[in-house]
């Protein structure tokens, strides 16, 4: 035998590069990693583009198409494979409880990276659902930069200016339910470092084919190198006001104005519009590059011609001197002494100073609030079982950042609604389920009330847009319900709270109901298909507690649902939703302030965006006349 085919592992190099991808596909990048690591001759295929390019397609996030742009914006498919890896539990929709009228983000591939967009509730527009220009406004954006690791950009609104709040992705955990908005303390990189962090930039593909899939949780003690000092207290264990004024210090001082050439479109058009497609990615392109830049130079305007290095950490702000004043303090018992110079020499401050006076405001108030529960001497003790020092807190790092972490955490539901916390500056992942045989109306739904279906009438120039989330649920035998969850309502005064189920009907007993309309638009035949039994939500005992009142759904031949009320004669009419496909057909507008953008926690039964000058200010309640 020759020696150079004495190897099997040269047979499987020697492959033509088809072949190659072909064999990847029933690999997984950690198996592609590990093969990679098996000897020298195999150490190639870690950096095989083609093999990589198969991983990025399996992974199902961006088409073929758009990967062959996104691989333009990065060093190679396996960075790419390594970014999409790492963000695609992200992608999906995301609600909170506030508004009433509905809280929906839906966070979507964007140009090497994913957007968060959140969709206004609205009136229809005249050119109906599938062709009116949906109104969102953009939360956050999580960009790939050229290893393909991720950087966090959160948007908002200061002062009639678009701004972007540069911090880092904490961690995204495979199964995440919640996406959080926190605050975080970091020792400097010369006094404490994880081996991982010191070779992000992997110099060679066999100490990247090591670290292209490695989590945190995954390494052994012996991986890194910890500082007991670096015992961090959790985010979460703060006071509700200690947090609140954290991330109200930390993004007035990262906050960046935007430049017009960033304030385009967060994703490219529709590809059947080939050249307007191309146009786009090259924007989008050159936009990714001066968000990278921002994001890592930090601080206003960047002359995309400068060269310099920045001086200091862009996203983290310096607590050198937030240190010295907890040193000062006898604790948080007691006020801090010294006078308050914010007053003085304004002009000449320094960020230090303006972190500082922030600072001692916060721990004035939180003096004043545990001196006041010192009387208290039973809720004094639980208070502080259950909340961290805000001292402690700061204690644990030199800098401090903003973080965006999608974590796993056990949440109770009531059928497709996850119970949300009032005081948690999250987001919840809501499920919707692909629709499969025996579940073929699951999914996300659109419409609105009356007939015909879609577009507004001339005796209704504005019909309010509703969204809608349909699963299946089996409480009983023979009682499996097919619910329809409202995440969106584009009325201006709510009548129902966030989460109701605008119906449910049971899909193993038929409706002898006959459907009223035996024409639709421009006077087609209308057919049904079949017809369900159940009941729509009506008024019941005040706000929280909706009855109901019978009713069918009927699927038409066309794919239309429509849910009629028995009493009323009132219908609600739904088509399929595809959200991507609407926003990147849609229209953008200015977004609430940073930290009310990514999460709205103000109670509101209205719609706190009709101040938008596109948006009609006069919406009325389509509910009334079927309650």
């Amino acid at each position: 035998m020759e020696p150079h085919i004495a190897c099997g592992s040269s047979w499987l190099v020697d492959l033509p590069d088809d072949i190659l991808a072909i064999i990847g596909r029933s690999l997984s990048p950690r198996d592609i990693c590990n093969l990679s690591l098996c000897c020298r001759s195999l150490s190639v295929l870690g950096a095989f583009d083609k093999i990589w390019l198969t991983q990025c397609e399996a992974l199902g996030v961006v088409s073929s198409r758009d990967l062959v742009e996104w691989r333009k914006a990065v060093l190679s498919y396996k960075a790419l494979c390594k970014f999409i890896t790492s963000v695609k539990p992200l992608v999906g929709i995301w609600v909170h409880q506030n508004p009433e009228l509905g809280n929906v983000v839906y966070v979507m591939p964007g140009f090497a990276s994913v957007v968060g967009c959140r969709i206004i509730p609205q009136e229809l527009g005249p050119l109906g659902v599938e062709e009116g220009p949906i109104l969102w406004a953009p939360v956050f954006e999580v960009i790939s930069d050229d290893n393909g690791s991720p950087a966090f950009v959160l948007h908002g609104r200061d002062k009639d200016q678009d701004c972007i709040y540069t911090g880092s992705v904490k961690s995204v955990e495979k199964t995440c339910n919640v996406l959080l908005l926190e605050v975080e303390p970091k020792k400097e990189k010369h006094r404490t470092h994880f081996v991982h962090e010191r070779n992000l930039e992997c110099h060679s593909d066999e100490e990247m084919g090591r670290k292209v899939l490695k989590s945190d949780n995954q390494r052994s003690k012996s991986q890194r190198i910890v500082d007991p000092s670096s015992v961090t207290v959790p985010f979460s264990k703060l006071s509700f006001g200690d947090r609140r004024k954290l991330l109200e210090i930390v993004t007035s001082r990262v906050r960046m104005q935007v430049p017009d050439s960033t304030c385009a479109s967060l994703f490219p058009c529709l590809r059947s519009d080939e050249d307007k497609f191309q146009k786009d990615v090259a924007e989008l392109s050159e936009r990714r590059a001066m968000l990278i830049k921002m994001h890592k130079l930090g601080g206003g305007h960047i002359d995309r011609t400068a060269s310099h290095e920045p001086p200091f950490h862009p996203n983290q702000i310096d607590l050198s001197e937030i240190k010295m004043i907890l040193d000062r303090s006898s604790g948080f018992r007691h006020s801090i002494s010294g006078d308050d110079t914010r007053t003085h020499c304004a002009r000449r401050k320094r960020l230090g100073d303006y972190v500082k006076d922030s600072i001692k405001q916060m721990l004035r108030k939180s003096s004043s609030m545990n001196g006041g529960r010192g009387t208290m001497k039973n809720s004094s003790s639980s208070g502080e079982s259950k909340q961290a020092q805000l001292n402690d807190f700061l204690s644990s790092g030199d800098t401090i950042g903003l973080t965006l972490q999608a974590s796993t955490m056990k949440l109770s539901s009531y059928r497709a609604w996850p119970n949300m916390h009032d005081s948690r500056f999250a987001l919840y992942k809501l499920p919707v389920k692909v629709p499969t045989v025996g579940q073929e109306y699951a999914g996300l739904w659109g419409g609105t009330f009356g007939w015909p279906p879609g577009k507004p009438t001339e005796d209704k120039p504005g019909k309010a847009l509703f969204f809608l989330v349909l699963s299946y649920y089996e409480e009983s035998p023979g009682q499996r319900l097919l619910i329809a969850t409202k995440i969106l309502e584009g009325t201006h005064y709510v009548l129902h709270p966030n989460g109701s189920a605008m119906f449910i009907v049971n899909v193993a007993e038929p409706s002898t109901e006959s459907f009223p309309w035996n024409s639709g638009e421009d006077s087609t035949a209308v057919g049904v298909k079949e017809a369900f039994s159940g009941e729509g939500i009506a008024h019941g005992y005040g706000f929280r507690y909706p009855g109901s009142k019978p009713g069918s759904l009927f699927v038409l031949e066309d794919g239309v649902l429509a849910f009629l009320w028995k009493e009323t004669r009132s219908v609600l009419t739904l088509k399929r939703l595809h959200l991507e496909e609407l926003l990147k057909k849609g229209e953008r507008v200015p977004a609430l302030p940073p930290i009310a953008n990514f999460s709205y926690l103000t109670k509101s039964c209205s719609n706190v965006f009709v101040g938008f000058a596109n948006m009609t200010t006069s919406l009325s309640s389509p509910r009334r006349n079927h309650s």
